[in-house]
């Protein structure tokens, strides 16, 4: 926290020493007129957003919190509603994040327009070390666990990673939800840099294919994040087979004479996460292709399409990086034991049984589809803006098009008149 903090504040200074230094007293961008201290004053919307991202984030999923105690007292009850509260936690959890982007978003439009968006953006991701320290140690503490556990190291040593675990869960979440969150930042600007380039002055969701492609755009991250936990759970399956094959064919291996074959369990998961991730991603590169250059479609369907993924990919990602995060650290809280309607659990009682079921549901949600809609939002919004250039050739062909079409028949109605005007007159000369 104290690194975060430092980075946050030592960015601000920097980014005043910079602002101050490099901008004009004024600049102007499409129309709207703005200062260097309104750029200093969007890098500072920013931070704000990203620092408020890890507060909400940290509370959702740390231990002791009331979101995750609630998780473990549901616990108690059984495996489903161990699911059903960590469910409920990951849909709550995306209310105050969202109303914080929202706020930003205005904020930062409002001190330099679109280009103060964009700066936001900037200004968070000029955090990115620390973000991924952050990020970094709970994989890092994880690892340690299984190192003592697999080493057999005496209990207190597991003890204390556990601990370090328990952090590293709620520091992994803020980290994807610092990213997600500098995702949706990130694709605004992109997509008002689509919006110019693509030669639209605005996307119309009252126009029928515009309304259409929003509802395609926001099916996406659905679809996406269904293939991503189905690939996770096919993986699970085989890994699992495989472990229960040398259990049955190597003798000694839980009394440590046997060996087990390593490299078959690393081979079905590196193999899993290249070949099960080829259909999601070409979803992200082709959609947008295909959005753009269908007939009747175009730039403008596109620009709705994108914000449809936009919105469901950034609620998408919030939900199930929160849900996930707080599932594991309800688990985690079963180390310790937890005191439930007066009497304590530990590991291995029915709730702890519970709790493990509701971590597996939420590992492939933090670990698997939920940090990848930052990919997802980010990579559409990409590809739309390396192809809005041809598109906005193919949208001023097609209004040259019109328009000549439109003089044309203009001419013949003239002739026409001119014609009709002709018998008028000859017939009232005769």
């Amino acid at each position: 926290n104290l690194g975060n903090w430092g980075s946050i504040i030592l960015t601000a200074i920097a980014a005043a020493g910079l602002v101050n230094w490099l901008l004009p007293e004024s600049m102007e961008l499409r129309g709207t007129i703005f200062t260097k201290w309104g750029v200093m004053g969007a890098i500072g919307v920013g931070l704000l957003v990203g620092a408020l991202m890890s507060i909400i984030t940290e509370y959702y999923t740390a231990m002791g919190k009331r979101p995750v105690l609630s998780i473990i007292k549901q616990s108690s009850t059984g495996h489903a509603t161990n699911v059903i509260g960590g469910l409920a936690i990951g849909m709550e959890s995306t209310f105050l994040p969202i109303i914080v982007l929202a706020g930003g978003i205005w904020g930062s439009y409002e001190c330099a327009g679109l280009y103060g968006v964009a700066i936001a953006a900037a200004g968070m991701m000029a955090t990115t070390a620390m973000q991924l320290a952050i990020d970094a140690f709970g994989p890092i503490a994880d690892n340690a666990g299984g190192i003592a556990e697999m080493s057999e190291l005496p209990k207190e040593v597991r003890e204390k990673t556990d601990v370090l675990d328990a952090v590293g869960n709620t520091t992994a979440a803020t980290g994807k939800g610092f990213a997600i969150a500098s995702a949706a930042l990130t694709a605004l600007a992109l997509f008002a840099a689509f919006v110019g380039v693509a030669g639209i002055t605005g996307i119309d969701i009252y126009k029928a294919n515009v309304l259409a492609c929003l509802f395609v755009g926001g099916m996406i991250p659905f679809i996406f994040s269904s293939l991503a936990i189905r690939a996770v759970g096919e993986a699970a399956m085989s890994m699992v087979e495989e472990v229960r094959r040398q259990f049955r064919t190597i003798p000694g291996i839980m009394e440590g004479t046997g060996k087990p074959e390593y490299d078959k369990c690393v081979a079905i998961s590196t193999q899993a996460s290249i070949k099960k991730m080829m259909l999601p991603g070409a979803i992200a590169i082709i959609s947008p292709l295909i959005i753009g250059f269908a007939p009747g479609l175009g730039a403008e369907a596109l620009g709705g399409f994108l914000a449809g993924a936009t919105v469901c990919g950034v609620l998408m990602g919030m939900f199930q990086n929160n849900a996930g995060g707080a599932w594991d650290n309800a688990k985690k809280s079963f180390e310790k034991g937890v005191e439930i309607n007066g009497e304590t659990y530990y590991k291995k009682s029915e709730p702890h049984k519970a709790s493990v079921t509701g971590d597996t549901v939420g590992d492939p949600f933090k670990d698997t589809s939920g940090p990848s809609m930052n990919i997802l939002i980010k990579l559409m919004s990409i590809v739309s803006l390396v192809i809005a250039p041809t598109l906005a050739q193919i949208h001023g062909k097609s209004a040259n098009a019109h328009v000549l079409n439109t003089e044309h028949k203009k001419e013949i109605k003239i002739k026409e008149a001119a014609t009709s005007q002709d018998v008028v007159n000859a017939v009232q000369y005769k």
